[in-house]
C-alpha cells in the first residue's frame, strides 16, 4: 500500500521548495536529512509530503520522547491507513551503574520497563518486517535495550490462515 497523505492543507510558502530540495537530495543518495524551521512552520506536514512522494519505509528521529510522541500523533493523523509506529526507549527509569571513589560506594544498575512502550516497539519491528508503508517515529534513546534483528527473527512465528501447527 502506498503512503496516503490525508490533509486539508496544501504546501505554502517555502514548503514546496523544501519538499523539492529534500526529494532531490534523497534521490542523489543522501540518506540522512534534517529539516530546520521555526515552531509552527509546518515541518511535520512538509515531511509528510516528502514521505508520501518517496513511498518507502521511513525513520524519523527526535531528540526526546516528548517530541517523538507529538510527531507520532501528527503523522498518525496524516497517514491513518499506513503503519505509523512509535519506537522510544522503554525505560521509565534507568540508573546506570556507578562508582563514587570518595565514599567507596558502588551503585548497581537499576531500571524499570514500561510494558505499553515495549508493545509499541514490538509493533514497530513487526511492521518493518511485514509492510512497506511503515513510518517509525523514534527518539535517540530508543537504542537502549534493542534486540538484535537475528534474535528477533528467531522469535518470530509467521502463521497463515488455515495453517495447522503442531504443538
Amino acid at each position: 500500500m502506498p503512503f496516503e497523505l490525508e490533509s486539508n492543507y496544501k504546501p505554502r510558502g517555502d514548503q514546496s521548495q523544501a519538499i523539492a530540495k529534500m526529494l532531490k537530495s534523497i534521490e542523489a543518495g543522501n540518506r540522512h536529512q534534517t529539516l530546520l524551521g521555526v515552531t509552527g512552520s509546518g515541518k511535520t506536514f512538509t515531511m509528510a509530503n516528502v514521505i508520501r512522494e518517496l513511498d518507502r519505509p521511513t525513520l524519523v528521529i527526535s531528540h526526546n520522547k516528548t517530541l517523538a510522541a507529538q510527531l507520532y500523533s501528527e503523522f498518525k493523523q496524516f497517514f491513518p491507513r499506513n503503519a505509523v509506529e512509535y519506537f522510544v526507549s522503554y525505560f521509565d527509569y534507568y540508573q546506570p551503574e556507578a562508582y563514587i571513589p570518595r565514599s567507596d560506594t558502588y551503585i548497581e544498575k537499576d531500571s524499570s520497563i514500561n510494558e505499553e512502550i515495549e508493545r509499541l516497539r514490538l509493533s514497530a519491528t513487526s511492521a518493518l518486517l511485514s509492510r512497506r508503508d511503515t513510518l517509525v517515529v523514534a527518539s535517540v534513546s530508543c537504542i537502549y535495550g534493542v534486540t538484535s534483528p537475528e534474535d528477533y527473527l528467531r522469535m518470530l512465528l509467521t502463521v497463515k490462515k488455515g495453517q495447522q501447527i503442531s504443538r
